[in-house]
């Protein structure tokens, strides 16, 4: 059993002052407030916050930050170059920058994370011999980063939508498909969940994933998160509507897709029907705001989904930036461009957005706030930063960045303290796995050791 204390601490009534946090097997076994520290108690400096939960992760797309942000670089050239980056990896490649980038989310205050899975196969679609040799390397990562993970297991089986119909695979997209539902199926069960791993499922979207097939995933998935695209640009919407006659909300309504575990990604471009039906089935979003930014694409209006009773998560996506304070505020500053007005989410639903309603997303109903019999996920923020000082306790999430997280803790185990993770320095483990990406080819041999 482990004590801490702290002076100021989130918790699902609100921030409350002088909080003692008793832990054990890993979950809070009481939190006290008005509480004296006692001489056993670890003290906790700054701000205690539940632990940030990233909904939508793509970890192999870290290697294009900075990479794809420069003046005419359009989505046609994002596109090819995350196709590249996609092409050269193979499970010690995925396992190196995977442990990476999970750290680099442990160290800006994620202690779980969403893993929308589909680089599956080998070059040219061929399994390894390990069929989910793929998926173990951001297993194997996730374990010894010590942050959790929902993998979302993505089913991808076709190359675009027009409006005369799906289009067939091509290049790298061949290492997404596993040919059929059933397939997809068979090789996903094959995944065991852990204390750290909890499995979930995706349909990568419309697009990708044939009405029928859709259907059928769906009731595959059974009781599983399951996570899709859904109306991430208009012009989805409008294949969408030209060849299947429906909003892609629609066709998920009525092929079975909607229900309390399923989670739309993005969701930008959402008409009044479509919110209604999803809102009606009780699903969830994830909005990824500095992705959809860096993208040009639209930020949904989280306002409008959380009146309509739908929670909203946060995801870092692509990379462009893992930091959850970001993100949060993200969705605010957006309300706040569209409407003229400030103030327009509360920062204790901003708080509930970067924990609770991601976590309920990826299916960790047992974290996601600090109370009683929970798990004992929570991160602490400096409030004497030079970002942060002269901020009050309730103000530090519009001050801080990821720069200002001092203390990590997943199910009682603290994996950064004073700001450094276990592992110490991340950055050159980031930049030796970057180096060997780059100096990879797609013909680079898989040795299937996965050593650190």
């Amino acid at each position: 059993m482990t004590s801490f204390w702290a002076e100021h601490v989130w918790l699902p009534t609100g921030l409350a002052r002088g909080v003692r946090l008793v832990v054990a097997d890993g979950r809070f076994l009481a939190v006290e407030t008005k509480a004296n520290r006692s001489p056993d108690d670890v003290r906790l400096r700054g701000v205690v916050f539940p632990g940030m939960v990233n909904a939508h992760s793509h970890v192999f797309q870290r290697a294009l930050r900075g990479r794809t942000q420069s003046d005419g670089d359009n989505g046609v050239a994002w596109r090819a170059k995350v196709h590249d980056i996609a092409q050269r990896l193979n499970p010690d490649l995925y396992l190196a920058l995977a442990r990476a980038t999970f750290a680099e989310m442990a160290l800006a205050g994620f202690t779980t994370v969403g893993e929308f899975h589909y680089l599956h196969h080998g070059p040219g679609g061929s399994p390894y011999a390990d069929p989910n040799a793929m998926s173990s390397a951001l297993v194997k990562a996730a374990s010894e980063v010590g942050i959790r993970l929902t993998l979302l297991d993505t089913l991808y089986l076709r190359g675009g939508l027009t409006s005369e119909g799906h289009l067939p695979l091509e290049g790298v997209q061949e290492r997404f498909s596993d040919g059929s539902v059933d397939t997809w199926a068979e090789r996903m069960s094959r995944v065991e969940q852990t204390e750290l791993l909890r499995h979930g499922a995706a349909i990568h979207s419309i697009r990708a994933v044939p009405k029928e097939q859709a259907a059928y995933a769906a009731q595959v998935a059974g009781e599983r998160p399951l996570h899709a695209y859904v109306s991430e640009h208009p012009a989805e919407n409008l294949a969408c509507e030209m060849f299947y006659g429906q909003s892609p909300t629609e066709l998920f309504a009525e092929a079975g897709v909607l229900g309390p575990e399923f989670t739309a990604v993005h969701a930008t471009a959402l008409s009044e029907s479509d919110l209604d039906l999803l809102a009606d089935t009780e699903c969830q979003v994830v909005a990824c705001p500095t992705s959809e930014r860096d993208m040009a694409g639209g930020v949904p209006h989280a306002l409008r989904l959380l009146d309509a009773g739908l929670p909203v998560g946060i995801g870092s996506d692509h990379q462009a930036f893992i930091d959850p304070w970001l993100e949060l505020r993200e969705l605010e500053m957006h309300e706040r461009s569209h409407s003229g007005e400030r103030g327009r989410i509360s920062t204790a639903e901003l708080v509930k957005c970067g924990s609770l309603h991601g976590a309920r997303s990826l299916g960790w109903y047992d974290t996601g706030a600090i109370a009683p019999g929970l798990l004992a996920d929570f991160v602490t923020v400096d409030l004497e930063s030079l970002r942060t000082a002269g901020s009050k306790a309730a103000e530090v999430l519009y001050t801080a960045n990821a720069a200002d997280v001092l203390t990590v803790v997943v199910g009682g185990r603290m994996i950064v303290e004073d700001g450094q993770h276990s592992f110490g320095p991340i950055a050159p483990l980031m930049s030796e796995a970057l180096f060997m990406l780059r100096d990879s080819g797609c013909s680079r041999t898989y040795s299937g050791e996965h050593s650190r």
